[in-house]
Parts: C-alpha cells; sequence; structure tokens
C-alpha cells in the first residue's frame, strides 16, 4: 500500500529537523501545566492499572522518560526514523519503534494510556477520525489518552522552512478546540479534563490539552 503523501512529508521533515529539534525543545521548555497535565494523566492512569503507555509522535523521547520517571511502563513511537536514533541513543533504557498512528502496530485494548504530544496537527482533518479511531482501538477499557495539540479557526499552514531553518515539507491545520473535542468523543472518548491555553499577547497560536478515558465497556461511538 502506497503511504499517503502527507506521512511522508512528516516524516522527511522531522528527519531533516530532528538534530536541531533537540537542541531548541529540550523537556523543560514544556512550562509547569504541560508538566501538571502530564502528572495528571500519569496519576490516572497508574491508578487504573490498565497497562503500559505509548508516547505517539515522541519525537526525541524526552516526554517519554518523563512519563516513566513517572512510574509509567513507557514507550515511543515516531514516524520520523532519525527521531528514533535520537530517542534511542538518549534513552536505550526505553522501546522505541518507527510507525505511524494512522496504523499502529500495536494490539486491540493493550495500553492503559495513550500520550499524543503535539503530533496530531500534520494530519489532515478528513484523516483525524481515523487516527482517534486508532487510539481508541489500541486502548483497554477504562483506558486514557492524553491530546495535546495547537488551536486555530481553520488555519492551513503551509511552511517551507522548520527548525533552525531547514527545509519542510509538512503542513499543519490548526482546528478549533470544540471539533477536537467532538471527534475524541465521537471515537468513543469521555473528555475528563480539558486545558487551554490561548497566546499570552492575544497573537499566534493557542494550544489545550485533553484528558479523555476510554469507555469502561470499550464501545466505540462512531
Amino acid at each position: 500500500m502506497t503511504e499517503p503523501a502527507f506521512l511522508a512529508a512528516v516524516s522527511t521533515s522531522y528527519d531533516t529537523v530532528a538534530d536541531t529539534y533537540v537542541e531548541r525543545f529540550p523537556v523543560s521548555r514544556l512550562g509547569p501545566l504541560g508538566h501538571a497535565m502530564l502528572r495528571a494523566f500519569a496519576e490516572v492512569v497508574l491508578a487504573e492499572r490498565k497497562g503500559p503507555v505509548a508516547d505517539v509522535g515522541c519525537g526525541p523521547g524526552g516526554l517519554t522518560a518523563e512519563l516513566a520517571g513517572h512510574g509509567l511502563d513507557a514507550s515511543g513511537i515516531d514516524l520520523s526514523p532519525r527521531m528514533i536514533e535520537l530517542a534511542r541513543a538518549a534513552h536505550p533504557e526505553l522501546p522505541f519503534a518507527v510507525g505511524s498512528m494512522t496504523a499502529l502496530d500495536l494490539p486491540d485494548g493493550g495500553l492503559g494510556g495513550l500520550l499524543a504530544h503535539f503530533s496530531t496537527h500534520h494530519t489532515p482533518p478528513d484523516q483525524l477520525p481515523g487516527v482517534f479511531a486508532e487510539f481508541h482501538r489500541t486502548l483497554a477499557p477504562g483506558g486514557h489518552l492524553l491530546l495535546g495539540t495547537h488551536l486555530g479557526q481553520d488555519e492551513h499552514l503551509r511552511p517551507t522552512v522548520g527548525y533552525g531553518g531547514h527545509p519542510v515539507s509538512y503542513e499543519s491545520y490548526l482546528v478549533p478546540g470544540e471539533r477536537i473535542a467532538a471527534l475524541i468523543d465521537d471515537a468513543g472518548l469521555t473528555v475528563v479534563a480539558r486545558l487551554d491555553e490561548p497566546s499570552p499577547d492575544g497573537a499566534g497560536r493557542s494550544f489545550a490539552y485533553f484528558l479523555a478515558r476510554k469507555d469502561a465497556r470499550g464501545v466505540s461511538r462512531r
């Protein structure tokens, strides 16, 4: 099967910027609210005891390691082979694999938690239902999703350079938070907490975290 063009663009682009990305975006840049949401996610997953956690779109693995530091059985998945190389080098004690969130190489219902930290906004909006369906499929009943994403009013961005001025061909799609929440709900995941962070000066990107739980019966509402 031919790989969708947007996946190839994301993989190639992040291979190109990976080394610069690691230098510019250490985990310490997450900020207090981001760290608080990550801790809350870890606590609810540990309380449910439903299984391991996958960090989908893990990049160089810093947040995967943070999850492991909170006591979770964590692994990372990323579309970029170079990102996975860097993650394995930095965190050799953790498992990392190249893979796509559109077709996760994970069993049905095997995860207690899934983190998608600013890794879905390169996905065209018409493909998001399939991505969220994959999240639902791989989570155990009662498992939790933590999704962090940029928000916007149906903005379609086509940058030509990325981190450090390197050429990129990925695109970004910034949709309203209400639509993200609705898509999560349609996939059979109930949003139990949401944190919105508007741009401090009223300009530029805003973003949000959505903490959602799979129905204990494991039934999708799609």
